[in-house]
């Protein structure tokens, strides 16, 4: 059977399986809460391992929880060719951030049902545990321990902002599998993801054909200064650690716009002590999130951040140490493979241009145990990582339509 242009998935059965997920974990605001290992994560996990028994496909999950759906091949010597990505969620997240990733596939090899192909690769179908990192730090965490960035061990103990330890969760939600991380070896993966920024719809393309992906920094500052009356301390007599993080807030604003382009930063998460409205800050934790293509622009960026934060602290009389709680270097993917992306946008008739992820995504930490690319879809107005987040029916299964036709010549139909 040859791949061509007509060649497409069920674009109402996709759509109506995203909308299905999305009723577990529902947010406030018409988004997701399906943070991982919680018990909607265990919800979730129970209805896609429902969906891919129904296709035929069998189970097996590795001892970090991760899912991986076999539609096996002709040849039982040929490598699997993978796709997927994350069902868990920030806590205020979308419908479509990773989930677009696993259901696609899931679509991918309901359309394979439908239309009798044979492959001479098996072909898997991958739920990766923890890609968002909310809730343990850091993200893409089994897909980390999967390319040994990171051991089984570091990852068990990573605790919650409530001290439970992601072992524990693991186990209390019934998903510790008995695969030994890692030792799957791959022919080719693909992930399908949205953009998670405007560029696709500013452009107006269907397709992102993402050839590289930014690499980060992820540094925890902890300032401590003198807890005091805000009302009765005078302003030269205050040690304030909340006045030392808006500085460097402003700071790494400075760094990132210093190394323009491909460079950004920005504070993302703040914890604040005592947090009470008349006392000022005795102590303060936050994050700093610096991204970068460009791996010189990258560490650059990093020192920069960590000299401009001590010179604020000792300025003002604060106690200061930083941890680097999350880091990846910038990817470059797999030019055959991206090739593999790009004919199949163009025997679509799909409009395209490549891109660079400027998000972490597991496929990051795979491209460095197998040959790796990523297929990228609009979203509306580029908003991720809010209940907002929104794409449209139509570039869901146009990006489901091109990762259909690059996977099954990647896992070569057999006649």
């Amino acid at each position: 059977m040859a791949l061509t242009g007509n060649m497409k998935i069920n674009s109402g059965r996709l759509w109506d399986s995203l909308m299905d997920m999305a009723k577990i974990g529902p947010g406030v605001a018409g988004g997701c809460n399906r943070q991982t290992l919680t018990d909607f994560d265990k919800e979730g996990r129970a209805l896609f391992k429902r969906w891919i028994e129904e296709a035929g496909m069998t189970l097996g999950v590795d001892t970090m929880g991760t899912m991986f759906a076999t539609r096996p091949g002709t040849d039982p010597k040929a490598l699997p060719v993978y796709m997927g990505s994350h069902l868990d969620t920030q806590p205020t997240g979308g419908k479509f951030d990773g989930v677009l990733g696993v259901l696609g596939a899931l679509e991918v090899i309901r359309t394979i049902n439908d239309l009798n192909i044979r492959t001479k690769h098996p072909i898997v179908v991958t739920n990766w545990t923890n890609e968002e990192g909310a809730r343990f730090a850091p993200p893409m965490l089994a897909s980390g321990v999967f390319a040994g960035v990171h051991t089984q061990d570091y990852a068990y103990g990573r605790t919650d902002l409530e001290g439970k330890l992601f072992g524990d969760e693991l186990k209390r939600i019934g998903w510790v599998g008995d695969e030994k991380v890692g030792a799957r070896k791959m022919h080719a993966m693909f992930e399908l993801h949205i953009e998670q920024g405007p560029i696709l719809e500013a452009e107006h393309k269907d397709i992102g054909v993402v050839t590289h992906g930014q690499g980060l920094w992820w540094l925890e500052i902890t300032l401590t200064g003198k807890e005091a009356h805000t009302g009765s301390t005078p302003m030269h007599m205050r040690v304030n650690a909340g006045l030392g993080m808006a500085r460097i807030t402003e700071r790494v604003h400075q760094i990132a716009m210093s190394h323009l382009p491909h460079a950004v930063g920005a504070v993302g998460q703040v914890k604040v002590f005592p947090n009470s409205r008349n006392v000022i800050p005795g102590k303060v934790i936050f994050t700093v999130d610096v991204r970068s293509p460009d791996q010189v622009k990258l560490d650059t960026m990093r020192a920069e951040v960590e000299r401009a934060a001590h010179a604020v602290a000792k300025e003002l009389g604060l106690g200061c140490s930083i941890e680097a709680v999350g880091h990846f270097d910038p990817v470059t993917f797999d030019p055959k493979l991206v090739k593999v992306v790009r004919g199949a946008a163009e025997r679509l008739g799909y409009s395209h241009m490549d891109i660079i992820s400027g998000a972490g995504h597991d496929a990051c930490w795979v491209n460095r145990v197998a040959p790796t690319v990523m297929i990228m879809t609009p979203c509306v107005d580029g908003l991720s990582h809010n209940e907002a987040e929104d794409i449209s029916p139509e570039w869901a299964a146009a990006g489901t339509d091109v990762l259909l036709h690059a996977v099954l010549e990647a896992a070569e139909i057999v006649e």
